[in-house]
């Protein structure tokens, strides 16, 4: 429960505002990632520990060439996250090289169970400086563990023997792949899977066991350096896209979009997938059947910062999105 006049004592502590200039040898706030302008911004880091009211700075820097001019930063976090001031204001101006640091206060609620992601955004407005007018920095934190890997993440079922096809429920329909004709075209327990220039593994556990994710928006620990992260699996209808988001080690991060075929029917490459094996038939609930036509497993990937080492990533929000396992490519 949060205290009583949080919010009031909030507005009281913060009533005017601060800005103060830094000098120019000022060094910045802990790094946060900034837009593609000569203009710095960056967030100190955040308390998450509530409910509590948290102080946070944040520090503009003009690298332009002019002097900068009418400076108004403002802050915010996730939704529901009441902010004081909403905007503060520099009186006179900063020559190049030089700093300002806003102070803001923001209510922080109480930990929710779990992983969580929190993301704090500072806009700068102004004249002069790079003569962009404008500089945005972001910077995300974490609290919770995420999860150890993929497979502490299973939660269903998408390949059974054809001996017992009723655990299987790939599509929501009690309809799976057969582990027989997925083993015919080279995808076996524990097996290496070669796509997109990454060595993945097709998931070693019993059939009629859970063997892959539905994507929720899961956060799964992770680690090396590369030019891409590619997925293994396919979709459930044609739907079946989102926006994954890799955490580096140095608290940046970095997002990418992506998307399978339905495990049938949908074209090939649809989403920009690629297909790696395609096996005959499916188990449905009354044992094998559909033979003839074709159920598939398909490779996407998303660009990587190969100068960063990967942290973790979050899974998109879509259930549609079914993974078998997912590894950096070099």
């Amino acid at each position: 429960m949060r205290p009583a006049g949080l919010i009031r004592s909030l507005g009281a502590v913060v009533a005017a505002g601060a800005l103060a200039l830094l000098p120019a040898t000022a060094s910045a706030a802990t790094p946060s990632t900034t837009t593609a302008t000569a203009t710095a911004v960056s967030i100190s880091p955040v308390g998450l520990d509530g409910p509590a009211v948290s102080t946070v700075k944040v520090t503009v820097t003009n690298a332009g060439p002019e002097r900068m001019r009418s400076l108004k930063v403002s802050f915010g976090g996730p939704v529901g996250w009441a902010v004081q001031p909403s905007v503060l204001q520099v009186d006179g101006s900063l020559a190049k090289g030089a700093s300002a640091e806003a102070t803001f206060r923001i209510q922080v609620p109480e930990r929710r169970p779990g992983f969580t992601v929190r993301t704090f955004t500072a806009t700068a407005t102004y004249r002069g400086g790079d003569g962009a007018g404008s500089a945005t920095g972001t910077r995300t934190q974490h609290s919770g563990t995420p999860l150890a890997n993929l497979a502490a993440a299973y939660n269903n079922v998408g390949v059974t023997d054809e001996s017992d096809t009723k655990p299987g429920n790939y599509d929501g329909g009690g309809n799976s792949f057969s582990a027989q004709k997925l083993a015919a075209v080279g995808l076996r327990p524990g097996g290496t899977v070669n796509a997109l220039g990454a060595e993945l593994r097709w998931p070693d556990v019993p059939s009629g066991t859970p063997d892959n994710v539905s994507a929720a928006g899961q956060a799964i620990a992770l680690s090396g350096r590369g030019s891409r992260l590619v997925f293994l699996g396919s979709g459930v209808t044609s739907g079946a896209s989102g926006t994954a988001t890799v955490y580096y080690a140095d608290g940046t991060s970095g997002s990418g979009s992506f998307g399978f075929p339905n495990w049938s029917f949908d074209p090939a490459n649809a989403h920009g997938a690629t297909l790696v094996a395609s096996s005959d038939g499916r188990n449905r609930p009354d044992g094998y059947g559909n033979a003839g036509i074709a159920y598939r497993v398909f490779a996407h990937s998303i660009p990587l910062d190969p100068a960063k080492q990967v942290a973790f990533v979050v899974l998109p929000g879509n259930g549609n999105i079914h993974l078998f396992d997912l590894a950096v490519a070099p």
